[in-house]
């Protein structure tokens, strides 16, 4: 973090796992995830092993952030490219999950990641940022951007995610 950005707000301390379907399955998408983003309910485990986390959630819209570690580093000196995919795969999904009516949940059928710059040491925090862009009963579609800490594309994904009851 450079010494011109702002300071993150303080959370809770988040657990992670899975929450059984009987306790969120009357919410609607953006219920749930609100509940996540409230410490609620818990974030998922792969937020854990990557050590990123939901700091905004609005219908349609999801953000999360995580600063990547050199446990993440592939061999020459540069961060996984799967480091970015899962945080815009993340993103993505989750802002189709906020336009889902209770009792409706998605998967990734498919998504395609533009890599546009390397993420290194110097990196510091990353941002992805989800927007739906059609919110279907069947399919739905989202795009993603990755940014670093001064606000430059890293990466820049679109995604199709299948709707399906729960």
């Amino acid at each position: 973090m450079t010494a011109s950005s702002p300071v993150p707000k303080k959370r809770k301390k988040v657990a992670h796992g899975v929450t059984p379907l009987e306790q969120v399955q009357h919410l609607s998408g953006l219920e749930f995830m609100q509940g996540i983003l409230e410490c609620r309910y818990p974030a998922a485990p792969i937020s854990a092993a990557l050590k990123f986390e939901l700091v905004e959630v609005e219908h349609g819209r999801t953000v999360f952030e995580g600063v990547p570690e050199f446990a993440f580093f592939n061999p020459i000196s540069s961060v996984h490219g799967g480091y970015a995919a899962t945080l815009l795969d993340s993103c993505m999904g989750c802002a189709v999950h906020t336009t889902l009516p209770a009792g409706q949940a998605y998967t990734t059928l498919e998504f395609k990641i533009n890599f546009v710059r390397a993420m290194t040491e110097k990196t510091g925090r990353v941002r992805a940022e989800g927007r739906v862009i059609h919110p279907g009963n069947r399919a739905a579609t989202a795009e993603g951007n990755l940014y670093d800490s001064r606000g430059k594309l890293l990466a820049h994904a679109t995604t199709t995610c299948m709707i399906f009851p729960i």
